[in-house]
């Protein structure tokens, strides 16, 4: 305990006009929080007073971050300005490590208000990479709208800040650290916690780890491939994967976290993964993930290199649930997915009986489906999935729900893939990601492309690719009713349905970081003979883009 007081500073400052948090929080290149004065301790002060005072005094609150560059400088800015803002407890990881999904594991377990997480996900670290502020509330989850207007509208008119500059902790200490502020009556606490021990607890409840265990040490053991992309995932992976679950140590790559995560993009896709692709199309191991810098997100991988696509991975899931303790006692009680994600998971909602919801882009949607009991399982195109254990997309829980379902089906990933196809037909499925467009033009483009898809004239159309032909069945800009609160969510993607539900959707993305305005393009295929199963996703198989329907729906977008 400190024997004088830490006295609490309110500092002036004047409001920034860039701080509307995105989809994922405020995503910003990392120099900009770093050198640009208060620019940190505005957003920080912004979401602190978003949160009602009543509710502020003396709660607790987790702090956790990917470990990238900046992170430990920024740790040490929120905990003295949540010891000058009221805050009772801050719960953080060692070494400020937490992963997204523990992060919302713990605000759970504990009961705390909410969280800050330091991340920017799959964007590279490093001094000239990015960074990102995110904060959860009190189911674990990202914020919804309103409290993300809450924050922006506070970061307008700031005009200062309180804070405790001499307030100091030492992140490598396990345990508690107590302080006393001057006009506190009672101390200001600070927990270091394991950045393990409570998400591990949490996944023994939900699967069986003996029967995972045999799979990777018995004598029909499968190898694994594991790379964490040195972003917080390697902690875990060891300690989950390793030692709890007996694979060997060398089946764990890229497993210390670094702060430029070893100069390349923790992202988890066959472009940036190379390395681990590499490692599986030599046969030696059988199955392989890789996880993005907070850990929310994983690629799967079978022998021989098998890329089984999000969308994909999201449906086979969801159809071999059964496989998994948790939801054996618990039950199915509804499936999920974003509005862009293939329409796999659709078939398998139908067959199980329960209710399919479609939601925008975002987790934070699926958040009041699973509170209100209507969501037990759903997922992104973006490689994320999870279901109501908590809040989160969650990539490790992921990895174990698929060792889970080799186990106990006693196939490899592709077969069990391709079985999944034979049964409900494939979705081809791709993405075109078009970055740095120009922010007025990425508008017009879009407002006159739903001008021309929406027009009478284009709905009963029908488009030649391949020897395929595809009949326009219905067109419109995505609208959701939150069937919880009643809350509507408009202009979500520009969809072009087809009769035979494949699909072309266009949509501007609210998680970029540079400059510029990012726009998305979806194409998804249904393809029900197995005959025709084992093509190539690309454009021609999967609708993509093919030039002439592009032709006719941009034609009329010239300025």
């Amino acid at each position: 305990m400190e024997t004088n007081p830490i006295p609490v500073l309110t500092i002036q400052t004047t409001p920034f006009d860039d701080q509307r948090p995105g989809t994922n929080g405020l995503r910003k290149k990392t120099s900009v929080f770093e050198s640009k004065k208060n620019y940190l301790q505005n957003y920080i002060q912004s979401v602190l007073s978003s949160i009602d005072l009543r509710d502020r005094q003396g709660c607790t609150m987790v702090v956790g971050s990917d470990g990238r560059y900046f992170s430990r400088a920024a740790i040490e800015v929120i905990v003295q300005m949540a010891a000058a803002n009221g805050i009772g407890r801050l719960v953080i990881g060692h070494s400020g490590i937490l992963s997204t999904p523990a992060v919302s594991c713990i605000i759970r377990k504990i009961k705390a208000i909410g969280g800050i997480i330091l991340t920017a996900s799959h964007s590279p670290g490093g001094p000239a990479g990015d960074f990102g502020i995110k904060f959860n509330i009190a189911n674990g989850g990202p914020s919804p709208d309103t409290v993300m207007e809450r924050i922006y509208q506070v970061s307008r008119t700031l005009e200062e800040y309180a804070i405790c500059p001499d307030l100091h902790i030492d992140l490598s200490r396990l345990g508690r650290q107590d302080f006393d502020l001057e006009n506190k009556f009672k101390p200001f606490r600070v927990e270091i916690v394991d950045s393990v021990e409570i998400y591990l607890n949490m996944l023994r409840g939900i699967f069986d780890f003996g029967a995972i265990k045999s799979l990777l040490t018995g004598p029909e053991q499968l190898k694994i491939r594991i790379d964490a992309m040195n972003g917080v995932m390697g902690p875990y992976v060891r300690r989950i994967l390793c030692d709890e679950l007996g694979a060997p140590a060398n089946s764990a790559v890229n497993c210390v976290p670094l702060e430029d995560f070893g100069g390349q993009h923790p992202n988890p896709n066959p472009t940036f993964a190379v390395s681990l692709v590499e490692s599986m199309k030599g046969g030696e191991f059988g199955f392989g993930a890789a996880f993005d810098a907070d850990g929310d997100r994983c690629m799967i991988l079978g022998q021989n290199g098998f890329f089984v696509n999000p969308s994909d991975s999201l449906a086979v899931m969801a159809a071999n649930l059964s496989c998994i303790p948790y939801f054996r006692q618990a039950g199915i009680r509804g499936l999920a997915r974003s509005m862009p994600t293939s329409m796999a998971l659709d078939r398998v909602a139908k067959a199980m009986k329960v209710a399919l919801y479609e939601t925008p882009a975002g987790w934070r949607f699926f958040g009041n489906l699973m509170d209100s009991g209507r969501c037990s399982f759903c997922g992104e195109e973006s490689f994320g999935t999870g279901s109501d254990h908590i809040r989160e997309k969650d990539g490790l829980w992921a990895v174990l729900v698929w060792l889970s379902v080799i186990s106990v089906r006693k196939q490899g990933v592709e077969e069990i893939v391709k079985d999944h196809w034979v049964k409900f037909g494939r979705n081809y499925y791709c993405r075109f990601d078009y970055e740095g467009v120009d922010p007025r033009a990425a508008y017009y483009l879009m407002r006159d492309l739903e001008a021309v898809i929406t027009d009478k004239a284009f709905i009963s159309q029908k488009f030649a690719v391949g020897n395929n032909v595809y009949s326009v069945e219905k067109t419109d800009n995505f609208e959701y009713i939150d069937p919880v609160d009643g809350s509507v969510s408009r202009n979500q993607g520009l969809r072009i349905v087809f009769t035979d539900s494949s699909r072309i959707i266009f949509r501007l993305s609210g998680s970029g970081v540079g400059v510029g305005a990012t726009i998305r393009i979806y194409a998804e295929s249904y393809e029900r003979d197995p005959e025709r199963h084992s093509r190539e996703t690309g454009i021609d198989q999967s609708l993509a883009i093919n030039n002439g329907v592009m032709d006719l729906l941009l034609l009329p977008l010239q300025h």
